[in-house]
């Protein structure tokens, strides 16, 4: 029963269902209670402990992970998996500076392991504040990946990676877009759908920071393509308003502004106000782009109005700030300085 229920938690957790693989191993570890060896308790007790990590209870996972700590004399069992689990309950205990020390004596654990872990260390570096650490060790993960066959793996490590390279600001333009573009050219082999829009979502965001905006445009589209409909209603909308940003930086005004007018209308069916607000600035910046300086008032309004409903003072100004633009092309210049005097 015992060995039904490790295997049972084992692909619950394979699965990411992390809530289920916790239910089967307090179930597994109940029956053996004082009357199994030390070596199946501690067994049980690891992987508890591994699963309440997931399931983002660190303190929790770490009682069971010390618990399954095997005696002196023991070396051989299972420390490396130990320490890549304690580093795990380090780092959600915001104990970031132990967790890499636990992560890297975690080591000895196979290429896709070792990847693993590097990712782990990746995301203390962050939590500590230095993303250029960061980047390296996500760069790492990602050669392991390839190393270990996991083209999903590899591309969201790249893609953490060209993230943290654009946070540290000591990497160069050509370096980054080299990392984006090999995180799209992995994309084709990932066979999840809602894994390779965010994935091109993700990477039109990183071309978009590095002021490349055609690649990005494309991206965007890609990822439209594979979260529209009623599979990711959420992941739709943002790809529509990044593909409308994309259109104004390129200055195709007339292309982008059906973009903007799908997001903002799928921003409101959802409730986001505040995003629906960024949607209408952007829509406002085209028409005045096109010199359609009524239109752009408008849409400046409808934007100040959602910001204000949102709480979002930085929003609100600017689109005081665009009102006023509008207000003086439209030959009102009392309005537009009063627009002015609003936004400071």
């Amino acid at each position: 029963e015992t060995e039904g229920l490790m295997r049972a938690g084992g692909r619950a957790l394979a699965l990411g269902d992390a809530r289920g693989a916790v239910g089967c191993f307090r179930r597994a570890l109940l029956p053996v209670g004082g009357t199994a060896s030390p070596r199946l308790r501690r067994a049980c007790a690891f992987s508890l402990g591994a699963a309440y990590v997931e399931t983002g209870k660190p303190e929790k996972g770490l009682e069971f992970l010390l618990q399954s700590q095997p005696s002196e004399g023991h070396g051989g069992e299972r420390w490396g998996d130990l320490y890549f689990n304690a580093g795990a309950a380090d780092e959600g205990l915001r104990d970031f500076p132990k967790a890499p020390e636990c992560f890297g004596r975690g080591w000895e654990a196979g290429a896709g392991g070792r990847a693993g872990t590097r990712v782990r260390m990746g995301c203390c570096y962050l939590g500590m504040r230095e993303p250029a650490r960061a980047a390296r060790c996500f760069l790492e993960a990602a050669r392991g990946y390839v190393a270990a066959a996991s083209p999903e793996a590899a591309a969201v490590a790249l893609s953490r990676a060209s993230t943290s390279m654009l946070q540290s600001r000591r990497f160069g333009a050509v370096e980054i877009a080299g990392v984006l573009a090999q995180c799209r050219s992995l994309c084709e082999s990932i066979p999840d759908p809602a894994l390779r829009g965010k994935l091109y979502n993700a990477i039109g965001l990183g071309y978009s920071q590095l002021r490349i905006f055609s690649p990005a445009a494309e991206s965007f589209q890609r990822a439209l393509a594979l979260c529209g409909g009623e599979r990711d209603r959420r992941g739709e909308a943002a790809a529509l308003q990044n593909l409308g940003a994309a259109h104004n930086a390129l200055r195709s005004f007339g292309t982008a502004l059906g973009w903007h007018r799908r997001a903002a209308a799928l921003h409101s069916a959802l409730g986001n106000r505040r995003a629906q607000g960024e949607c209408f600035g952007n829509l406002a910046y085209a028409y005045g782009q096109l010199g359609m300086h009524q239109a752009a008032a408008e849409n400046y309004l409808h934007a100040l109005q959602a910001f204000r409903e949102a709480g979002d003072v930085q929003g609100q100004w600017q689109a005081c700030e665009g009102l006023g633009a509008a207000c003086f092309r439209l030959g009102d210049p009392q309005k537009a300085i009063g627009h002015y005097q609003e936004a400071l």
